[in-house]
């Protein structure tokens, strides 16, 4: 890894995208904070960067002074794209740029949050494992389908550091700060914030249903895992009892004991819930996305969704540029 290397201090930078969340690079410093406190020496240094030098506002409306990007790569290890909204795509040059210019000095490039968008649309995760916000892994997937991404906490692919956000921020820095100057210290960090255990890199982000769907039944789980894996050509329930390896009755009693919900009502669940991602997350043409998960008319698709989130996939769409829009105009 790149931090073996690097001696101390190991510097990181953090580049700000306006809209960032502030608990994703909350998560990062602090933890290389305590550290230093913990270890009584500066073992970790960092910046907050933006493009030109000017303060950021992140979600929570709290301005971040920063030093230009350029200086802070100059001085730093390596430099972490933070992601909150979505950057539309007129805005995105800048930070590509930023993250190429870093990568051919021979800096590690990291992503926090949606910020792993950025850096696979500078070409700078090709060949790399990834990882990104459980919210935005459909719309990533359908951009980027080339790419190995995986729905772990965090990833670190030899030079390239990619985090699903939020705390998964924090595990990502204590997997740097056990690996450097051990376990014990790493623990003692998450101590200080009460993050009761360092979760490893391969595992599982909690978001969405996973977590419930990790209580049901091994038959149920397998059924919904088939589900999760053919959204775009959706299997007959027939098809899955029988994959499964129980009846079709019998699934069907399980869904409704367990979800309250037949097997046929869970899947059409989890192929709206993927639109509504890509609807958000992608500026795809509406058609395309329902082709995608697995409707044979906009009609069709248009009723489902208003049916799941009370509103039609074009309104979905518009209220979503609107607030983007929104975001923009406050910064």
């Amino acid at each position: 890894m790149f931090y073996h290397d690097a001696g101390e201090p190991l510097c990181f930078a953090f580049l700000m995208i306006e809209g960032l969340s502030m608990l994703s690079l909350a998560s990062a410093t602090e933890p290389l904070r305590a550290a230093n406190r913990l270890l009584g020496r500066d073992a970790f240094r960092w910046d907050l960067c933006s493009i030109d030098g000017q303060p950021v506002m992140p979600s929570s409306g709290i301005p971040f002074p920063a030093i230009p990007v350029d200086q802070a790569i100059e001085r730093n290890h390596a430099l972490f794209i933070c992601g909150g909204a979505r950057v539309d795509p007129q805005d995105e040059r800048p930070y590509l740029a930023a993250l190429r210019r870093a990568a051919h000095r021979g800096r590690a490039i990291g992503a926090l949050s949606t910020a792993s968008y950025l850096l696979a649309k500078a070409g700078l995760l090709d060949g790399y494992r990834c990882t990104i916000h459980w919210e935005n892994r459909a719309a990533f997937e359908e951009d980027f389908p080339h790419l190995p991404i995986t729905g772990t906490l965090y990833e670190i692919d030899r030079n390239r550091l990619t985090c699903s956000g939020g705390t998964a921020s924090m595990d990502l820095m204590l997997h740097i700060i056990a690996d450097l100057h051990g376990r014990d210290l790493a623990n003692g960090v998450a101590n200080q914030f009460h993050h009761a255990r360092m979760r490893d890199a391969g595992e599982n982000q909690q978001g969405g249903r996973a977590e419930q769907i990790g209580t049901l039944p091994g038959t149920m789980q397998m059924a919904i895992r088939l589900m999760q894996a053919n959204i775009e050509t959706p299997l007959q329930i027939e098809r899955l009892a029988a994959l499964t390896g129980v009846s079709e009755r019998q699934m069907e009693r399980n869904f409704r004991s367990f979800l309250g919900m037949t097997p046929a009502r869970c899947y059409l669940s989890l192929r709206v819930e993927r639109a509504r991602e890509m609807l958000l997350y992608t500026e795809q043409p509406i058609i395309d996305i329902a082709v995608a998960t697995g409707f044979a008319s906009t009609s069709h698709f248009s009723k489902w969704v208003k049916e799941f989130y009370g509103i039609r996939p074009s309104e979905m769409r518009e209220q979503a540029r609107a607030a983007r829009a929104r975001s923009r105009r406050i910064a």
